[in-house]
């Protein structure tokens, strides 16, 4: 069952915790239907077992139940560290909305929502995790914990991103990148949320900064967020529109039929540039259409920790 679905009743983001345990909770419930059933088995208590290992600590039950070998993880080998990313330029605020709910999401909240999601699973694997938050300003930093009062800590912090008044504001990703990167010393996961929409004469020095985000091997996810509807397929009505540059508030009026082919040209091979880099820095790719649900985000993560621990 799609997980808005199971849970559509709540309309606003007004307790973020709440609704992010429902999400991983629908998610891991989906994982026992599905070829990744072995990564919901108990997995805050086990990891798989590799070839070569010590065979001391096989679960032997848990292999007669699910016919995979997994080890017993004890407290002291669950700290990871994983390091949020998010982007909160003006463009991630697209398209505007009143009040945010899951059949309602623009590019920031999905961003929220799936960041509260994956603080969850790393809270039941006790993991550390970290936030940056950057727009305008680098506005957010947090390092790399496990604590309860961090959760909360970093939940309050996502909700006033919510909280905020969109307002047109560029951003400075290429230097808060370059921040974040000299700020993060222990190998870590990083996860970047954003657009990645940066001008055409920036866009060296923006990939550049996602290559410093390598730096001391940290292994990086790029969660490349936009709204496919309207973003990529540029889908509006055939009449006259004033398309506004939300970050420095220039306008040109226009039929969207008129630019369509041309503008999905353009979109396509900027996305094709952009995923080309992240290989290039040995960067996963993951593109996020807003408009579909957050399995393929937290199933990345649960395959990633895998990969780094």
């Amino acid at each position: 069952m799609d997980i808005k679905k199971q849970i559509n009743e709540i309309t606003g983001f007004k307790n973020l915790e709440l609704l992010a345990k429902q999400i991983v909770e629908g998610f891991i419930s989906g994982l026992h239907k599905s070829p990744f059933h072995g990564f919901s088995a108990e997995f805050a208590e086990h990891k798989i077992y590799n070839s070569g290992e010590s065979t001391k600590h096989i679960d032997w039950k848990l292999y007669a139940k699910t016919d995979k070998l997994y080890t017993k993880r004890y407290e002291e080998e669950t700290n990871l560290r994983c390091h949020l990313i998010l982007d909160n330029s003006s463009s991630m605020h697209y398209p505007f909305l009143k009040e945010f709910n899951l059949n309602s999401l623009n590019k920031i909240s999905f961003s929220v929502l799936a960041s509260a999601a994956i603080m969850n699973l790393m809270k039941r694997q006790r993991d550390a995790v970290g936030m940056s938050i950057f727009g305008e300003d680098y506005e957010f930093y947090a390092s790399e914990k496990g604590s309860e009062r961090h959760h909360q800590m970093l939940l309050y912090e996502l909700n006033n991103v919510l909280s905020e008044k969109a307002s047109a504001k560029g951003t400075e990703a290429v230097e808060h990148l370059h921040l974040i990167a000299e700020k993060l010393k222990r190998r870590s996961l990083v996860f970047l949320f954003s657009d990645m929409l940066q001008p055409s004469v920036e866009r060296e020095k923006l990939f550049g900064s996602l290559q410093h985000l390598k730096y001391n091997k940290h292994e990086v996810i790029l969660f490349h967020t936009y709204d496919k509807t309207r973003e990529v397929d540029f889908k509006f009505d055939n009449k006259p529109t004033r398309f506004v540059d939300v970050e420095t508030g220039s306008h040109i009026d226009l039929y969207a039929s008129n630019v369509q082919e041309n503008y999905e040209k353009t979109v396509q091979d900027y996305f094709a540039e952009l995923k080309l880099h992240c290989g290039q820095y040995k960067i996963k790719y993951v593109p996020c259409d807003i408009n579909e649900n957050f399995n393929k985000i937290l199933l990345t993560y649960l395959v990633e920790r895998q990969r780094f621990g």
